[in-house]
């Protein structure tokens, strides 16, 4: 069995219009969101042993906001493929992951597109066809290997939204 945490990165700050997309850091809620989160999949025993993050600000800061909640250290690997992408590209580089438990940070709309694609039955909250900032996903596939992985094979273990973790 594989374990997919699949988290859209928290809120970004607009302060600055002249900050180009890609160097967009987070704001204090999303700083305070990212922690949560971490909390929440630490408490539940959701641990990571490998991150495939996108190498843009929002999504490196915001594995930094939960990485101090989380036991041992996983392996980050920033993704520069990650940034914007869609289902097809998410799972490719997905197939090509080692870790038991794989946390892979990104974007919208193509991380909710993906998060769709990937369950056979998707969770009961409003908040998934959305996939807001801090939207985290657990599903877990029947296979032995990453490259075995395809779309509508995923159990939904979990699915949470920032504000709705009580910290």
């Amino acid at each position: 069995m594989k374990r997919l945490i699949l988290t859209r990165h928290a809120k970004s700050s607009w302060d600055d219009p002249l900050t180009p997309d890609h160097d967009r850091p987070l704001n204090e809620r999303g700083k305070a969101a990212a922690a949560d989160l971490g909390q929440w999949l630490a408490s539940r025993g959701y641990v990571p042993d490998e991150v495939l993050c996108s190498d843009a600000v929002r999504t490196r800061k915001t594995f930094s906001g939960i990485a101090p909640a989380l036991p041992g250290a996983p392996v980050l690997e920033l993704k520069p493929a990650l940034y914007h992408a869609g289902p097809d590209v998410m799972m490719a580089v997905l197939q090509h992951a080692v870790g038991e438990t794989v946390m892979m940070i990104g974007h919208n709309p193509g991380i909710a597109e993906f998060a769709h694609r990937l369950v056979a039955h998707t969770p009961v909250s409003p908040e998934f066809t959305r996939y807001p900032t801090g939207a985290t996903l657990v599903v877990d596939f029947l296979v032995d290997a990453w490259a075995e992985v395809r779309f509508g094979q995923g159990v939904t273990v979990d699915f949470v939204v920032p504000r709705e973790i009580v910290a």
